[in-house]
């Protein structure tokens, strides 16, 4: 993947990818706090739980939201890490009887967040050292 993320920024130059992997950023944790805010609607709604589901589930992301709005590579790097937490719970979702494609849209979407995130702090880290 280094080899990857090395020539695409070759390609491309660096200011551009960085940009391209923010807004995959952004789309991710979108994509991401659109889907698990509808999850736990879904579930609120059917009277199996509280509203506090929707609350757990979107903490991550928005802890994370000062460091990818001030452009740290560190904390995309962590958000990458936390991302691997939604990955594993689309996958466990996608299990469960009629609710295949929400898992796989969980799943999807964390998985950009992921990439995305990863490769800008990459990208961001050259960026800063020169």
């Amino acid at each position: 993947m280094r080899q990857r993320l090395d020539q695409l920024a070759s390609r491309h130059g660096l200011s551009r990818v960085a940009t391209l992997a923010r807004r995959g950023v952004w789309g991710g944790m979108a994509a991401l706090a659109l889907l698990q805010i509808f999850g736990g609607w879904q579930l609120y709604a059917s009277g199996q739980v509280d509203l506090m589901p929707i609350a757990v589930r979107l903490l991550p992301l928005v802890l994370f939201l000062p460091s990818v709005v001030t452009r740290r590579p560190r904390g995309h790097v962590m958000l990458a890490f936390v991302s691997l937490l939604y990955i594993l719970q689309g996958l466990m979702i996608a299990q469960l009887p009629d609710r295949l494609a929400w898992g796989v849209l969980e799943t999807l979407a964390a998985l950009v967040l992921f990439v995305s995130a990863a490769a800008y702090a990459r990208w961001r880290r050259q960026q800063l050292t020169g």
